[in-house]
């Protein structure tokens, strides 16, 4: 890997450190050829600190190292995106990140949709919508729900009418992150069982 510690006159490279897992920025750091370099023998993430004047190892005082996972440079060869996996909180205030965010996985809409059907379940006001009724009817109202969303996804996907597939794929998608939410679990805890296989 050929990274131009040379472009600035001090010698660094900015390092951005991501959650290998959650793909959450976790921190920013400066490098040298040096910290670069222990940070490859080690395997925990060493930067250059500028106030330190010295090399320092993220997690050094508080045991909090950031295991090395993979490292890419960028496109003009001086700037680091290191994946690792954090052993606690990264930043030094107690903080899951140096943004004060938590590092959970996030995953985009689904997400979205997620908080929407609880704050469904839980608003007394939204009781009219639909969700609010699936919920009120019980677990094995939800449960037959997937089951007939199901069994119209197979039915359309043995048909050549893409757009009908995916209508019925995203009902099913739907219902099942209603039927998560009614047994108390999330798509995270689906990826956590998936992810535990995959390591197998």
């Amino acid at each position: 890997m050929k990274i131009d510690f040379n472009k600035n006159s001090d010698n660094l490279v900015p390092a951005i450190v991501q959650d290998a897992s959650t793909r959450n920025v976790l921190m920013l750091g400066y490098m040298n050829k040096d910290a670069f370099e222990k940070t490859s023998r080690s395997g925990k993430v060493t930067f250059y600190s500028r106030s330190k004047q010295r090399l320092w190892t993220k997690g050094e005082e508080s045991g909090n190292y950031l295991m090395v996972k993979d490292v890419t440079v960028d496109c003009d060869k001086d700037t680091l995106l290191i994946k690792a996996e954090p052993m606690g909180p990264t930043c030094h205030t107690g903080s899951d990140t140096c943004w004060n965010t938590k590092n959970e996985a996030d995953f985009g809409f689904i997400s979205h949709l997620e908080a929407v059907i609880a704050e469904r379940q839980l608003n007394a006001e939204a009781k009219k919508s639909y969700v609010a009724s699936l919920f009120e009817k019980g677990i094995n109202k939800i449960a037959q729900k997937v089951g007939e969303e199901a069994i119209e996804t197979v039915i359309e996907a043995k048909d050549s009418n893409d757009e009908l597939f995916l209508n019925e794929s995203a009902d099913l998608l739907f219902h099942y992150l209603i039927l998560l939410r009614a047994k108390g679990f999330s798509i995270k805890d689906v990826v956590k069982v998936l992810e535990h296989r995959h390591k197998k």
